[in-house]
């Protein structure tokens, strides 16, 4: 599959990486809000699932939302298993950065998340997000439900008309139904708040995001 923007492929199937058996060790809890980093959840929780390139300024943005109960950067979207940073950098995993968002719907709908995404990157940049490049950068949301999944391409074709009055080119995001999600390395989980001059790529579009009826 080939999305418009640099001249990068998603591997197919057979041509990934293997990957590995074994997921990565990571903290049973967020550094930030010390809730549970990994399954299980409180019952009354939903997911939601983003790629809006580096993953380390988009989870942020997601921690600091009222209503999140915790927050986690890993890949999805592609073929290996357990892949590591370093093989997903490569662009032969097909994986790109996520943001996996644990929210409680009675405090903050996905309607608001879907909010945050549009407008904390831009999505028409294809295989990347500024200066960051490659198949790990694209634009994508994972959705986990019919419902998520409906109001998220209505969210898209909504920023579609928004960016086309403010003269942009066509959306490249990627709305897929979610698969699997590897959790990344410990380094990479909360990242900007262990390191808080850490390197952050979050760009915009400067269009505001208006959600439909």
């Amino acid at each position: 599959m080939k999305i418009p923007g640099p001249d990068y492929l998603i591997p197919e199937p057979g041509q990934a990486l293997p990957g590995r058996d074994e997921p990565v060790a990571v903290p049973s809890f967020h550094y930030v809000n010390g809730n549970p980093l990994v399954p299980p959840f409180p019952d009354q929780m939903e997911y939601a699932l983003f790629g809006m390139g580096c993953f380390w300024g988009a989870e942020r943005k997601m921690w600091e939302t009222e209503g999140v109960f915790t927050t986690a950067v890993g890949y999805a979207g592609g073929h290996t298993p357990n892949p590591t940073y370093a093989e997903v950098c490569s662009g032969l995993t097909g994986h790109n950065e996520v943001v996996l968002v644990v929210y409680d719907p009675a405090k903050v709908g996905f309607t608001r998340l879907l909010t945050l995404f549009w407008e904390n990157h831009d999505p028409t940049q294809g295989m990347r997000q500024g200066n960051d490049i490659g198949t790990q950068y694209r634009s994508t949301i994972h959705t986990f439900s019919e419902q998520q999944h409906r109001v998220a391409l209505e969210s898209r074709a909504n920023y579609r008309a928004s960016l086309a009055i403010a003269g942009y080119g066509a959306i490249t995001t990627e709305i897929l139904q979610a698969s699997n999600f590897y959790y990344a390395e410990h380094i990479h989980q909360q990242y900007l708040a262990k390191i808080p001059n850490g390197y952050c790529a979050m760009g915009s579009t400067g269009v505001c995001y208006t959600p439909g009826d």
